[in-house]
């Protein structure tokens, strides 16, 4: 895998009687990655009933696919997604630029950054 991937972890907490909703508008989040965001190279989401959550694992190509994600599909959601839950903690894990840190912050997010040391892939 190449050293610039930037993978992101993260929770949506939904509000009591939200998940359905919340697990179907992240069905079109990915379908919008998946169709229009090249640099994104995975989505998966993960529910956890009894946390009430959705737990979401995006693979991006580089940080570049990460602001475009997140100007994009992600922001075209983000207001519906806020309506009915609550975002975070994320986990950006990869070389994320300082412009790129301050539009989460500005999101509210909840975020934390980690830069890859080792590791490999099969």
């Amino acid at each position: 895998m190449d050293h610039r991937h930037v993978t992101v972890v993260y929770k949506w907490t939904a509000n009591p009687g939200k998940l359905d909703e919340l697990t179907a508008i992240y069905r079109e989040v990915t379908d919008a990655m998946e169709q229009n965001e090249p640099g994104a190279e995975a989505a998966h989401i993960y529910v956890s009933e009894g946390e009430n959550a959705l737990y979401v694992r995006d693979e991006f190509a580089d940080a570049a696919a990460v602001g475009f994600h997140l100007g994009t599909t992600a922001a075209n959601h983000f207001p519906q997604l806020l309506a009915i839950a609550t975002p975070g903690p994320f986990f950006f894990l990869g070389d994320v630029p300082d412009e790129i840190k301050a539009g989460t912050e500005q999101m509210q997010l909840g975020a934390s950054f980690a830069a890859h040391v080792a590791g490999f892939d099969r």
